[in-house]
């Protein structure tokens, strides 16, 4: 990963609460497992940001490489990595989410 699009990644990580790389945006999320996600903080009535991997080819290579995860959406929350659809999907069934995020946001 070059500097440039490390140094994007931190600048929307640590410029937004809550960041959210994913294919689409949380208007139109472009395929269902960042749809899954849009849904998940919509339905905690929090306010988050997106990022576009389809627009950027070099932030959709380079978020895989910073997170050291190889799967889109990828979910940041006061700067910390939490997961994907999958890992949210887990975290918001048995609460675990929408406690992380009340205790983050309080901070």
């Amino acid at each position: 990963m070059d500097f440039d699009s490390k140094k994007r990644i931190e600048d929307l990580i640590n410029s937004n609460s809550i960041m959210v790389f994913m294919k689409g945006n949380k208007l139109m999320p472009q395929c269902g497992f960042s749809n899954n996600v849009v849904q998940i903080l919509n339905s905690l009535g929090i306010h988050f940001e997106t990022f576009d991997v389809l627009e950027d080819m070099d932030i959709r290579e380079a978020i895989k490489e910073y997170s050291n995860w190889p799967t889109i959406p990828q979910v940041y929350l006061k700067g910390e990595f939490l997961g994907g659809s999958d890992i949210l999907i887990e975290m918001y069934n048995s609460g675990e989410l929408k406690e992380k995020i009340e205790i983050a946001l309080a901070s």
